[in-house]
């Protein structure tokens, strides 16, 4: 008996009870308590064994309390060959979530049952690890190859359903009473002689595979891993359970396992893993903030965005009354949302059935009184402050007492809009990114008068329809957007500077981004920053030419971008994939011809550095101003809602990885040779740089 595992015998079936709560992560003292419960129970009266779990689910994997320090005996692999040699039969008995080292102490078990409600899998190639306690091993050998490489490379969890389709269940329990089910179940393998059923003992022919089969899974593979090691080491490691024995398969498993633990790639994404849980949390937020109650939600604006905010809601089950200015607009609005479901229908994601579910929770209006007894209101209409300032208006003077007022604005001050209501306490930004019923990302943005209460409810809102929060304050763009300014500035001047586009982007994405910032651009629409910059001219801003000519000049050509077949790049009609446009390169040298800026040779690291300081720098300086509150909301902010590459664990982890210095000098030595117009070191990046200090040092000290 240890203080996290229980062992009774009830008739001759002995019953092992993990309770290491919240989530019975596979702790040092779990571990050992383990291995001296089934030890001790070769030798008492029972038949069989049952392990099970107490509290909401059963082991849900490694306890991360333990990444990065010095491993402490019993490692899991000791443990689960006890388990897997033990004399007596093992039942592993799931509810909840069984996850990485908790699937695979199932999986070394004799025989595997769960209720139906039950989800498992071997996610660790969301931390750039791959399962290293056997899961690589024991799946391939039950699943099949195909169906292991699958399951493990994509980290996705199984229903228990899906699970025992493909053998890695036994069975799938009757109903949700899993004590009683599993005793059940262990008493009926015993009364029937089951054997010990070890997955070491099953045999994989290697001459069912098609010839090449690994070397082609590489190369499909390679395509879709952007740079990620671990989907690599995955293969390697099933391959090793096709061609070697079960022991010497563990240990190919086990020194991938370790290589990947001491990567970089693995650092990156674990420091992602615990960023993405510290930015749910908001510092000066007391614990006990009470929560309003959201059960009605209404969007104004049914285009692209409103639509898709209206989906998140509606997926997460709550009512949504859609708002438009006309019939014919909230028709058009409300057909975007059937397009969207009926597409996800085609796909197979959702069925019929889910799909008109979903839309009986989604109501059109154009009449604001009809708003009167929400609980939240978002705003996704145009980008213009007085438009948004007109809705604010509006629903100041319809809505219920309590009702949050939010703003789905990109850049618009919060404040301003806030002040136009008489509520201001009750107004916030929640920045949903494109597709909002897709991208994880939410910046929930705080003005100056937002109240706790209503604060407190929009991130717990955001986590209720899935999405990953990050706080911002309050400033033109909030933290991506803020950010991002930079890094499309120079996309543009490297251009002028000699660079094309192709190799711009090529930089980017090799560097692991989805899409580089050109062809991102070109996505986008160009005409979009057109508008904007007009907009900003008009109000008598002077625009730096070298920062946007030749996207002006795209536009007035009418290359808007792919919904135009052409922008920076030229696109095909069918497939959208891209091309290089001499036409684009020479109009390229014409504007730099005409600027004065001599155009040369730019190597690769020229780009990269020039690409990504930027972000850095301006991190930088939003930390300085308490916009963000840790250097890790950045990264969410990117990983989640930038695309910047999870491997890389953000600009600001980025920024540590490769040294402040680095940065600070480089951003000095392009103040000299480019102007120091856009090439000022922030002087939070100047202290910590001269001080060899890091940013994750920096918030260390500021917690402590």
């Amino acid at each position: 008996m240890s203080s996290v595992v229980r062992y009774e015998l009830i008739d001759n079936i002995g019953i092992i009870t993990i309770d290491n709560p919240p989530v019975n992560a596979l702790s040092q003292a779990l571990r050992q308590g383990l291995l001296d419960v089934v030890t001790a129970a070769q030798k008492d009266a029972s038949e069989a064994l049952v392990l099970l779990c107490a509290g909401r689910t059963f082991i849900a994997g490694a306890d991360i309390t333990e990444f990065g320090k010095p491993p402490q005996s019993p490692s899991l692999p000791e443990v689960l060959a006890v388990l897997e040699n033990s004399r007596k039969l093992i039942v592993a008995a799931m509810h909840g979530t069984a996850l990485g080292g908790g699937f695979e102490t199932a999986l070394a078990c004799h025989y595997r049952c769960a209720v139906p409600s039950a989800h498992v899998g071997l996610p660790e190639v969301k931390l750039g690890l791959l399962p290293g306690a056997g899961g690589t091993q024991r799946v391939t050998r039950l699943a099949g190859v195909k169906a292991a490489l699958e399951i493990i490379i994509n980290g996705n969890p199984l229903s228990a359903a899906e699970a025992a389709e493909l053998n890695l269940l036994d069975e799938v329990l009757p109903d949700e009473n899993l004590r009683e089910g599993a005793i059940a179940y262990a008493r009926d393998l015993v009364d029937s002689g089951a054997l010990l059923k070890r997955v070491r003992d099953i045999s994989i022919d290697p001459g069912a595979l098609e010839p090449g089969f690994f070397a082609n899974y590489r190369l499909r593979l390679a395509e879709r891993a952007r740079g990620q090691i671990a989907p690599d080491r995955i293969v390697t490691a099933v391959e090793a359970a096709v061609t070697l024995p079960m022991e010497h398969g563990l240990i190919r498993e086990r020194d991938l396992f370790l290589e990947l633990l001491h990567s970089p790639q693995s650092r990156a994404m674990r420091h992602i893993f615990f960023a993405e849980r510290e930015a749910a949390k908001i510092r000066d937020l007391p614990a006990d903030t009470p929560l309003r109650d959201i059960r009605h939600v209404a969007v104004v604006g049914g285009g692209t965005m409103g639509g898709g905010i209206a989906m998140c809601f509606a997926n997460a089950g709550i009512p949504v009354t859609l708002l438009e200015i006309s019939s014919e607009a909230l028709e058009r609005g409300l057909g975007i949302v059937r397009k969207n479901y009926a597409t996800s229908v085609q796909k197979g994601r959702m069925s019929e059935a889910e799909m008109q579910q979903r839309l009986q929770l989604i109501t059109g209006s154009a009449d604001y009184a009809d708003l009167a007894q929400v609980d939240l209101v978002i705003e996704a209409v145009f980008e213009n402050p007085d438009i948004k300032k007109d809705v604010f208006r509006r629903l100041d003077a319809v809505c219920k007492s309590g009702a949050i007022l939010a703003s789905n604005t990109s850049y618009q001050n919060i404040d301003e809009i806030a002040a136009v209501t008489s509520r201001p306490q009750d107004v916030l930004g929640m920045h949903f990114f494109s597709p909002a019923n897709v991208m994880k990302l939410l910046e929930v943005v705080r003005g100056e008068k937002t109240s706790h209460e209503v604060l407190a409810t929009a991130m717990q809102v955001g986590r209720r329809i899935g999405k990953i929060c990050a706080l911002s304050r309050v400033c033109y763009g909030f933290i991506g957007n803020r950010m991002l300014t930079g890094y499309a500035r120079q996309a543009h001047m490297l251009l002028l500077d000699g660079a094309t586009p192709a190799q711009v982007d090529g930089v980017a994405e090799d560097f692991g981004m989805a899409m580089g910032p050109l062809a991102v651009s070109d996505l986008a629409g160009l005409d979009i920053g057109y508008k904007a910059r007009q907009a900003r001219e008009a109000a008598g801003e002077v625009l730096d030419p070298a920062t946007h000519c030749v996207a002006s000049a795209l536009v007035e050509m009418g290359r808007l971008g792919q919904k135009a077949g052409a922008g920076y790049y030229r696109y095909d009609p069918q497939t959208r994939a891209r091309q290089s446009d001499p036409q684009v390169e020479a109009l390229i040298r014409e504007h730099a011809a005409r600027l004065g800026i001599p155009q040369r040779e730019i190597s690769r690291e020229e780009i990269l550095a020039r690409l990504f300081y930027p972000l850095i720098n301006e991190g930088a300086r939003i930390l300085e101003e308490g916009i963000a509150q840790r250097p890790g909301d950045i990264d969410i902010v990117y990983v989640y809602g930038y695309a910047f590459p999870a491997a890389k664990g953000g600009p600001m982890f980025h920024a540590d990885e490769i040294g402040l210095s680095t940065v600070y000098e480089g951003i000095l030595r392009f103040g000299l040779e480019l102007g120091e117009t856009y090439w000022q070191p922030a002087p939070l990046l100047a202290q910590l740089a001269r001080s060899g200090s890091s940013f994750a040092q920096w918030d260390a000290a500021r917690r402590d």
